[in-house]
């Protein structure tokens, strides 16, 4: 049976996600807020297995319009929750509402769950629901009148990979550093080296899709505990899926930051994430970093300055970041910045943008070279 579900993505990211899917030879279509896609319940768990730059993976069960909180219980009521959820779930219900005139997320949240439990009441002939069992996440998002109420298959969000425990000063979210590898000039086969590397995100992530490695394969996911859901297949597409990354490719990925207690912590990322000995990190100051041997890739993540205070500081980085380019002929660039100054400050216009966001933050993703 075929169902439909949508692999939500930051903003600016929903084309990337899409061709993920894609190269997984599942057809998906990029929306606002994601990529679509039809598929069974084994297509869904591997999405969340082997999706770098999604956010989670949601069953769609049913969108209508919707502008009464009774239109809202009778949607919901609709759904035969009876051929997903056990009588012993526990319904947890999430919400958001944009620009709708149901403004009320806690009453959206309410009726949601109201009508799910009398549906499953009428239908499994109970009248009481324990709630004891695994949890199922609901959420109903309206936005625009148009109410979508999803399963939530991934549980906690696909970026919570398992490597990074310690987080450093501004992390960079995994799902958006996986994106920037996939959106830079960079390949498996090229030199990457970054030179602000803080915590190590940007260079794990990029070892990750050079082993070709299954971001998620290292976590749980809450689909494992639906009882609707294929065991057995799982397990088998789990093992294929250890079996398929390939520990033992070569790749030249480095990189260096000025403070030691960032890269106290990117080893221990890197160490989390079984890179060691691969991925190579050195205390190092920027304005004095030369690189020999083949050209490559700089990738990275430099600080922003939102303070008022760093914004001077911050700015002449950007400036001894345009020299480091200089330094090194026939290397490209790509950064993040969300600094609308950001290539005066270095030098030079940019021969590609990209905007995304970091968070809240705007950003423009700028390659050079």
């Amino acid at each position: 049976m075929t169902h439909t579900f949508l692999a939500t993505a930051a903003f600016g990211l929903e084309g990337v996600v899409a061709n993920e899917l894609k190269r997984m030879d599942i057809p998906a279509k990029a929306e606002q807020g994601g990529a679509r896609f039809d598929g069974s319940w084994l297509d869904a768990y591997r999405a969340n297995l082997y999706l770098r730059t999604a956010d989670r993976v949601l069953c769609c069960l049913k969108e209508a319009s919707v502008d009464t909180f009774d239109g809202l219980f009778r949607l919901v009521e609709s759904i035969p929750w009876e051929h997903y959820l056990p009588k012993d779930a526990r319904i947890h219900v999430s919400g958001k509402c944009v620009r709708s005139r149901l403004m009320s997320v806690r009453d959206c949240q309410s009726i949601t769950k109201k009508a799910i439990v009398n549906r499953l009441q009428q239908k499994l002939h109970v009248t009481r629901l324990p709630e004891t069992g695994a949890e199922y996440p609901v959420e109903v998002a309206i936005v625009k009148d148009i109410a979508r109420i999803t399963l939530d298959m991934s549980g906690d969000a696909l970026n919570r990979r398992g490597y990074r425990t310690w987080n450093g000063e501004a992390p960079l979210r995994e799902t958006l550093a996986a994106a920037l590898v996939d959106l830079s000039p960079w390949r498996s086969h090229i030199r990457l080296y970054d030179p602000c590397c803080g915590t190590g995100t940007l260079l794990i992530e990029a070892a990750i899709k050079a082993t070709q490695c299954p971001a998620g394969i290292n976590r749980h996911f809450a689909c494992e505990n639906y009882a609707f859901m294929p065991r057995d297949e799982m397990s088998e597409l789990r093992r294929a899926a250890e079996a398929f990354a390939q520990s033992d490719v070569s790749f030249d990925i480095a990189g260096s930051d000025i403070d030691p207690e960032a890269l106290t912590l990117c080893n221990r990322h890197i160490h989390q994430a079984g890179f060691d000995g691969q991925i190579r990190v050195i205390q190092q100051d920027l304005r004095t970093l030369q690189l020999v041997g083949e050209p490559g890739i700089f990738l990275c993540n430099p600080p922003y300055g939102e303070r008022l205070g760093d914004q001077q500081q911050t700015r002449a980085l950007y400036k001894e970041m345009g020299l480091l380019l200089k330094r090194h002929p026939g290397w490209k660039m790509a950064v993040i910045t969300s600094d609308s100054a950001f290539e005066r400050n270095f030098g030079r216009r940019a021969d590609k943008k990209r905007r995304l966001y970091n968070g809240r933050l705007e950003c423009e993703f700028c390659i050079f070279g």
